[in-house]
């Protein structure tokens, strides 16, 4: 794809560089903060609840802000557009869908996912282009980033898992070719964000929240934590300043802002649903609540200057 068309060097995501949120800025061409899907799971502050990834994908008020995704800005000027297990596929945006759209099932084969993918991209090439004439398609892969949580991202399984994605995206160009897309169709490909290894050698200084001196949960009146690398915190009423207090500067690799005080360049403080405190560890370190929880050997979600977030950018086609 390089030599046929261009690539960038590096991408660099919003913060915070998770899936659904960056994801919707992939679709929206805005800030995090400015879309408002501003975490995985959707939660209510009131009742304490949390829904994980998955289901928050199918609660329409998430994902409905305000801001329309290409799909429906597409389909207002006369085009057809169809998503395929794209984040943010299920829901309606003020009232419209896409012309054609196919949500992500619960459960791949975790073992073979490259078969199931020429499968959709068979759909989307000879069907959907093909037979339905659509002029837009976001198709999404959750590989490597399965892989490389789970063995880290330098692992030998997930070297292989790229190749699998590696031999889908030749599938991908191999299918227009032979559709009679290649000189119409314009194939983008990219990521939401990239990964690095999590620390657990013994001599790693773990951050567990609850285990911070001055710091407690009875605090707290809500929090999203053991999520990786960022958590956000909404102290009980008077507390804000006695919980900043007593976690900021208590680990190293450790990063605590009030939302108003959260560096500009990331653009996360300006919306009611980030909570007032806001958390965010060096790359290799987890951030835990009550407990060590986490056992994942990659993660993401730290500082989008960090090297290790950016994904990469290839595209060819007629406007490439």
């Amino acid at each position: 794809m390089a030599k046929d068309g261009v690539k960038a060097r590096y991408v660099t995501p919003p913060y915070l560089t998770i899936t659904s949120p960056t994801h919707f800025t992939l679709l929206t061409g805005r800030y995090i903060e400015n879309h408002g899907v501003i975490h995985n799971m959707w939660f209510n502050i009131t009742t304490s609840e949390k829904l994980p990834y998955y289901a928050t994908q199918f609660k329409n008020e998430w994902w409905d802000n305000g801001t329309l995704p290409i799909w429906i800005t597409a389909q207002r000027q006369g085009l057809r557009a169809g998503s395929l297990h794209f984040p943010g596929t299920q829901s309606t945006y003020q009232g419209e869908t896409q012309t054609v759209k196919e949500v992500e099932p619960r459960f791949y084969d975790q073992k073979k996912p490259e078969t199931k993918w020429q499968e959709n991209v068979e759909k989307v090439m000879g069907t959907w282009f093909s037979e339905m004439d659509l002029d837009f398609v976001s198709l999404y892969f959750g590989e490597p980033d399965g892989t490389g949580h789970k063995y880290g991202p330098d692992s030998p399984e997930r070297r292989e898992m790229v190749k699998q994605v590696d031999r889908t995206v030749g599938y991908i160009r191999s299918l227009a070719e032979q559709n009679g897309l290649a000189d119409s169709l314009n194939i983008v490909i990219t990521a939401d964000h990239g990964m690095s290894n999590v620390y657990r050698n013994g001599l790693v200084k773990e951050i567990t929240v609850s285990r911070i001196p001055g710091f407690s949960f009875r605090d707290i009146a809500f929090h999203l934590v053991d999520f990786g690398l960022s958590g956000m915190l909404l102290p009980k009423k008077g507390m804000l300043d006695k919980v900043y207090n007593a976690l900021k500067g208590a680990h190293p690799h450790l990063h605590v802002f009030k939302k108003e005080k959260m560096p500009k360049r990331l653009h996360f403080a300006n919306n009611n649903r980030i909570l007032p405190i806001i958390l965010f560890s060096d790359p290799g370190y987890v951030i835990n609540g009550f407990l060590p929880v986490q056992f994942n050997a990659g993660e993401h979600g730290f500082d989008n200057e960090e090297m290790d977030t950016k994904p990469f950018f290839r595209a060819v086609g007629p406007a490439f």
